[in-house]
């Protein structure tokens, strides 16, 4: 496949990250998390997030997330969360089966709830036949590539705590997330009463593996267990833990995280001047969405790799990735003015 706007899961794997898990590849390390990298990187995020945080390499987005709810939630509970969010849209129905949760999905613009939205849900504590509310669950940036600002999470964080709920963000491309707001994940998390964090990499030039924060002391003392039971829990799990150490170290995530941020701004400078594409959301992350004449989709589609996110009105999703380039794009806008 030559360069795709399909997915950002679509690119390779950062060359930095290639030799991280190629210069551990000799000799013998415990197994199961116990080595030595894994202990260093828990160390890692502890010092970036606080002494309070668990840290715990899961292999994949959905094993993240559902087992963050699960650490969160009884089954008896609700979890609340954008009608657009990964876990109720992309994760074939994971989150419920795996937690017992009733997922209850939120209006939302441009992929963000508000708190008058939440509050509409906050409700039947203590009433044995309602399911009760426990977690907000939000995405940072949201699935339109969109960005809530720290106060709005603060805000959402508040609301939930005042009703005994906790506050998780889907962190996929939580990288992202910090390039554009110019500050350390912590400031817009752990800091201001975010409890849960999925903290994302394969979308951002790792090969395999996510993290999950959870940033209370409480959900941290049986989580061992959730994450073996959910057959989330690696042998060789050095393997995973040497790419977080080198996408960590000297803000490697944050750069390549930029990088893909200003090659999706450059695509979106670049459509400008095209009547024919209609830019509907900000681009504030990664992700340019157009509306465009289903004739042009067609014919693009012949050359590039992408998804029509709406098809009702023909609105598709370009994604750009850490090893994006302004010629991929270049041509990209040339093909674009030759299928007008």
């Amino acid at each position: 496949m030559k360069h795709s706007f399909g997915s950002d899961n679509h690119s390779g794997v950062a060359p930095e990250i290639m030799d991280a898990i190629i210069r551990i590849n000799s000799g013998f390390a415990d197994a199961y998390g116990e080595d030595a990298l894994t202990l260093k990187v828990e160390s890692i995020f502890k010092e970036q997030f606080g002494p309070d945080t668990g840290a715990y390499l899961v292999f994949n987005g959905t094993g993240a997330n559902i087992l963050a709810l699960k650490a969160l939630t009884n089954s008896y509970n609700s979890i609340l969360c954008p009608e657009t969010a990964h876990i109720n849209v992309d994760e074939c129905g994971a989150p419920e089966k795996m937690t017992g949760c009733k997922l209850i999905p939120l209006p939302q613009k441009d992929g963000k709830v508000t708190p008058e939205s939440v509050k509409k849900e906050l409700k039947g504590f203590g009433f044995q036949h309602h399911a009760q509310p426990k977690v907000l669950s939000i995405s940072q940036p949201t699935e339109m590539g969109t960005i809530y600002t720290p106060a709005e999470i603060k805000e959402l964080a508040d609301l939930m705590h005042s009703h005994n709920g906790y506050l998780h963000i889907d962190g996929s491309r939580i990288s992202n997330a910090a390039a554009a707001l110019d500050m350390p994940v912590a400031r817009f998390t752990s800091e201001i009463g975010v409890d849960a964090l999925s903290f994302g990499g394969t979308k951002n030039g790792l090969l395999i593996g996510e993290a999950l924060l959870l940033f209370r002391k409480e959900h941290n003392e049986n989580f061992l267990y959730i994450r073996k039971q959910a057959a989330q829990l690696y042998s060789k799990n050095r393997f995973m833990a040497a790419q977080f150490e080198a996408y960590l170290k000297d803000n490697l995530n944050i750069k390549m995280a930029k990088h893909s941020n200003s090659m999706a701004k450059y695509l979106e400078q670049q459509l400008a001047g095209i009547s024919q594409v209609k830019i509907t959301r900000s681009v504030d992350t990664n992700a340019v969405f157009a509306i465009i004449p289903p004739e042009l989709c067609e014919k693009l589609q012949q050359r590039h790799h992408f998804h029509v996110w709406e098809e009702e009105t023909n609105e598709v999703r370009w994604m750009c990735s850490f090893n994006t380039t302004k010629e991929d794009i270049d041509q990209f806008i040339a093909d674009i003015n030759q299928s007008i």
